[in-house]
């Protein structure tokens, strides 16, 4: 992304995000045109954006449908005429379960997570008492160590939803990311073959059991294309592909050309020669990749673009600090930086709008499903 023009970057309010549409269509193209070509689907994980605009780009690029953390992000989906949705998390919660039987009365088709007999029998008393019938999936544990049933206990949990009434079995689903062998790893491409083979053994186990599965899920920005080549999968669920960014780019899953968002900061403070004040915190710029920690020892919570002597290395809610391995930063006060965030999910999650730049002009969107939780 080509940092903005100075009298462009006069039109912000900093701190902010601004996204190259231009670049993340491009981003779009490049995913579906990966799931296309291996005959997978692809259903992209809204997480990243949270905005219906780059949802429904996604879809009339071709993908199936896409994919929700939270009952209340798939309403604000639905609510824009998103009609194909899957909740990849356990629905686990009379007040969650309520709202999704509600939604898949509104919507064509909605998918449900379970990953335990507890979770499928809470949804099965609900769907009976509204007398609908509800698509699942059962969440299979491939390493991330988070939600997701072990897999050597996924055919007594199959068989258990199979007995259920009111709930369709129609798939397993898992997210990895860049694990393997039960660690952390910078190597893509054996954490993408080692999920697809975890996922095809359980896949096997079910259907020696008679349990016949329609879909298949997996796949992250990082291992999406080997999971889509490897044939496995049925679909895969990526979500920072869209936008990109600095995790991804020493992940050596996207190039920094790729990336189609910047963080705009203002220099409101210089004290000294040795630390300048941006007017972005911890209530703007994400904490949850620490700078000088494995894998990747990331020199600070954002990257500055331009001057690679610059180290965002210390924040407080309203404010950022920056120094120079030069001792002196050589920063003004009104001085405009652009930072390449290191996980734009979570950058995205904390404005309320973001910026649109069509190579020409800005436009505001709203972050529609901001701070959805629930």
């Amino acid at each position: 992304m080509t940092m903005l023009s100075v009298e462009m970057q006069k039109q912000l309010e900093t701190p902010c995000l601004v996204i190259d549409k231009r670049i993340a269509e491009k981003n779009i193209w490049g995913m579906q045109t990966i799931a296309n070509r291996n005959n997978c689907c692809l259903r992209p994980h809204i997480k990243t954006h949270k905005m219906p605009l780059f949802a429904k780009m996604q879809i009339e690029a071709g993908a199936q449908g896409i994919a929700c953390a939270k009952v209340s992000e798939a309403e604000i989906m639905a609510d824009s005429g998103i009609m194909d949705i899957f909740i990849a998390y356990p629905m686990v919660g009379s007040f969650r379960i309520q709202r999704a039987v509600a939604l898949a009365r509104r919507v064509k088709r909605l998918i449900l997570a379970i990953d335990s007999i507890e979770g499928a029998r809470q949804l099965q008393m609900a769907a009976k008492a509204a007398n609908v019938y509800l698509e699942v999936r059962i969440e299979v544990d491939t390493g991330a160590g988070r939600t997701g049933i072990r897999r050597e206990k996924a055919v007594e949990l199959a068989h258990t939803v199979e007995s259920m009434t009111n709930l369709l079995l129609t798939g397993i689903y898992t997210f990895k990311g860049l694990i393997f062998g039960g660690r952390p790893t910078t190597d893509k491409v054996a954490a993408g073959k080692e999920e697809s083979l975890l996922m095809k053994n359980v896949a096997e186990q079910l259907n020696e059991k008679g349990i016949q599965l329609k879909d298949i899920s997996g796949g992250s920005s990082p291992t999406g294309k080997i999971a889509a080549e490897t044939g496995v999968f049925t679909e895969i669920r990526p979500g920072t592909y869209l936008f990109n960014d600095y995790m991804l780019y020493k992940e050596k899953a996207a190039n920094i050309q790729d990336i189609a968002v910047r963080m705009y900061a203002t220099v409101v403070s210089t004290p000294c020669k040795e630390y300048a004040v941006i007017d972005g915190g911890t209530k703007a710029i994400p904490t949850d990749n620490l700078p000088d920690t494995a894998p990747f020892y990331y020199s600070g919570y954002g990257i500055v673009e331009g001057r690679e002597d610059l180290r965002l290395s210390r924040m407080n809610e309203e404010h950022g600090m920056l120094v120079s391995d030069k001792g002196d930063t050589g920063l003004h006060v009104g001085e405009i930086i652009s930072l390449i965030p290191i996980h734009v999910c979570t950058a995205i999650n904390m404005q309320n709008q973001v910026y649109i730049f069509d190579g020409k002009a800005l436009s505001v969107e709203r972050v529609e499903a901001r701070g959805m939780l629930v």
